[in-house]
């Protein structure tokens, strides 16, 4: 991704908390890289490189900074001007996607070739997928050494390293010094608990993500109000809250394995639509006369992502022709016949199970339990849907259930379920034709709309 240097430049002198995690200063004169907000002095303009992410910066040899710590930068490298493609490729990597996989497995997912992948991520990131995907796994370590007790060993597995001892030399090659000199004085979590941040940009409007996932919350899995979210996960739970008045939401984990703790830290991250380069995307739908008060009115809006793809696509089907407190009923009865129980309630039901479960027992209509086993069957393939294009494809599955689930579980910021009866009812029978003024950001345009529909 070309950057303006003489932009960024000005950002740096001013450190501009609004370029935080857009890009990265590597400075010639000392080999480190630094975030926009470093409180370093500023580094003369002839010494600095600039860079889209962390990964290129790593990959052309610069270190990161102990003081600014890019690893709590906010959101991956997918902000504007990179392609869907790279959206949603960098998710799928911060789910743990080339953790034993290669760049030609990812591409499949994406349903293109690994060479094209490459050639993307060179031309819009200037880092490749390999990079992209060890620089995640030693900044997450180098949180883990800042922010828990965690033992050495188990910081080493949590991060996706295969040993203690590639650990080792990673984190050497990556600091210039050892995991345990890069350790931070960090008191344990009571009951041995895991506490890590979530950063974001500012404003994070956690009301209403809140307001919204409230009703539709998956009973027995899930629980979310005004102070927190509360999930069950095998052997233990994560909650989120938010944490004040500072950039980041707050996550507690009690985990059976803290080798699950990337994966999970990167679903919580797209869950929470943490990454949104959340001033952009206002400044161009306040442009719009339509959604110019809206927008004001609930500035840091988010659009809520999903714990599992899986998951929210068989949540959007059961949302098919009832009201949104139906489906969540029916949601509810589906976990508690099919899903594993737990101490603190259940596990979401996996493909598998689902494809071979008598689903219409719970009181779905044939066809509806039909469409949902066909989902099940295409989720447990091994190439499961990725697209909104690709769910298309499935029985039972419409433009509106396949541009929600984009919208959500897919990460796709300009997916747009058209034939919504509440952007209808919100926007007039014209929204479609509408909502053109409002790419690459339409997801977020239809947040708002949903919002401002449900405060009336």
């Amino acid at each position: 991704m070309d950057l303006d240097a003489d932009a960024c430049y000005r950002a740096l002198k001013t450190r501009d908390a609004r370029f935080d995690g857009r890009f990265f200063t590597a400075v010639t004169s000392t080999g480190i890289y630094c975030r926009p907000i470093c409180p370093a002095r500023t580094p003369s303009r002839a010494n600095c490189r600039f860079f889209s992410c962390a990964a290129a910066a790593q990959e052309a040899g610069f270190r990161p900074c102990l003081r600014c710590r890019p690893e709590v930068a906010p959101g991956l490298p997918a902000w504007n001007g990179t392609s869907t493609t790279i959206a949603r490729a960098l998710r799928l990597i911060a789910e743990g996607a080339m953790d034993g996989g290669s760049v030609e497995q990812l591409a499949g997912r994406l349903g293109i070739g690994g060479r094209h992948l490459r050639r993307l991520f060179d031309e819009q990131l200037g880092a490749s997928p390999v990079a992209i995907a060890v620089s995640r796994r030693f900044l997450f370590a180098k949180k883990l050494l800042a922010e828990t007790a965690l033992p050495i060993s188990d910081i080493a597995f949590a991060a996706g390293f295969s040993s203690v001892r590639r650990f080792n030399d990673a984190m050497r090659l990556a600091y210039g010094r050892a995991p345990r000199d890069l350790r931070a004085r960090a008191s344990p979590v009571s009951g041995g608990r895991i506490e890590l941040t979530l950063p974001f940009r500012p404003p994070y409007n956690w009301k209403a993500l809140a307001a919204f996932l409230a009703p539709r919350a998956i009973p027995g899995v899930e629980e979310i109000n005004a102070d927190r979210y509360r999930r069950n996960l095998p052997g233990g739970f994560v909650e989120v809250r938010p944490a004040g008045q500072q950039p980041h939401l707050l996550a507690t984990f009690e985990l059976e394995n803290v080798r699950d703790l990337a994966n999970l830290a990167g679903r919580l991250q797209a869950l929470f639509d943490t990454g949104a380069p959340i001033l952009d995307i206002e400044q161009q739908l306040v442009q719009s006369q339509r959604l110019r008060e809206t927008v004001a009115r609930q500035s840091g809006l988010r659009v809520p992502g999903a714990w599992d793809p899986f998951e929210l696509t068989v949540r959007a089907v059961l949302g098919q022709q009832v009201t949104v407190k139906g489906a969540t009923t029916l949601a509810g009865r589906l976990v508690e016949s099919f899903g594993a129980k737990t101490a603190g309630g259940f596990l979401f039901p996996s493909p598998r199970a689902l494809a071979a479960a008598n689903i219409a027992s719970i009181g779905l209509p044939r066809t509806r339990a039909e469409t949902l086993r066909a989902v099940a069957e295409a989720f447990d393939s091994g190439n499961p849907p990725e697209t909104a294009g690709a769910l298309r494809k499935l029985p039972g599955i419409g433009d509106w259930t396949a541009q929600y689930v984009a919208m959500r579980a897919f990460s796709e910021p300009d997916a747009f379920p058209a034939t919504d009866l509440g952007l209808i009812k919100a926007a007039g029978r014209d929204v479609a034709k509408l909502a053109e003024q409002w790419r690459p950001w339409r997801a977020y345009a239809a947040m708002h709309l949903w919002m401002e529909h449900s405060n009336d």
